[in-house]
């Protein structure tokens, strides 16, 4: 992320009993353009707002709809603790950031910029790794595909992976695409050079 978000419209659901830190916090959320709401119950996976802040000193696991570190949208936990188990509760559950309780109105913004940095960041890792299994995954599209080319054109291993790839950079498409449409046999065999 390389600018800092605008809050202005985000809708904040603030998982804690109410009490003089809630209040604080929403008071700064409103300051910063926010929509919180705040509960003391399990939150449905029905409408997510775009922020959650959970009590990470009283969180239970059910009070979060996710199971993972790998939550739908950015976390930030609450903590006046230091129990290594209430820390871990928080991380389990994909806390981005931590604002320690008595909640000061200055570590309220830098802790959202830093749940929703951390969680873009997780989301762009988890895609890319999506996108590399998936290339894994097709790896033996492409053998065959290059053994096809092979036994076809009468070249070498190299020659052939040449001849695919350069066929699949000029129709705009990943190897792994080309070589499912020749094994396929939607699509002929790319001609050398």
């Amino acid at each position: 992320m390389r600018e800092t978000p605008n809050f202005t419209g985000w809708r904040a659901t603030i998982l804690h009993r109410e009490d003089g830190n809630t209040e604080r916090l929403v008071r700064q959320l409103k300051l910063l353009g926010m929509q919180p709401s705040q509960r003391w119950e399990p939150m449905g996976a029905h409408q997510l707002p775009d922020i959650v802040i959970v009590d990470a000193d009283q969180g239970w696991d059910g009070l979060l709809p996710w199971t993972s570190a790998s939550p739908p949208l950015p976390v930030v936990a609450l903590l006046s603790s230091e129990a290594p188990g209430r820390v871990a509760w928080a991380l389990e559950r994909g806390a981005g950031a931590m604002i320690a309780k008595p909640i000061t109105a200055s570590a309220v913004y830098p802790a959202l910029v830093m749940a929703v940095s951390i969680h873009e960041e997780r989301k762009a890792v988890r895609e890319r790794m999506e996108h590399l299994e998936e290339r894994v995954r097709l790896r033996p599209l492409v053998h065959a595909a290059v053994q096809k080319i092979m036994a076809e054109r009468r070249v070498g291993e190299s020659e052939a992976y040449t001849i695919l790839r350069a066929s699949a950079m000029r129709r705009r498409l990943s190897m792994e695409q080309l070589s499912a449409f020749i094994i396929g046999g939607a699509e002929p065999l790319p001609e050398a050079g």
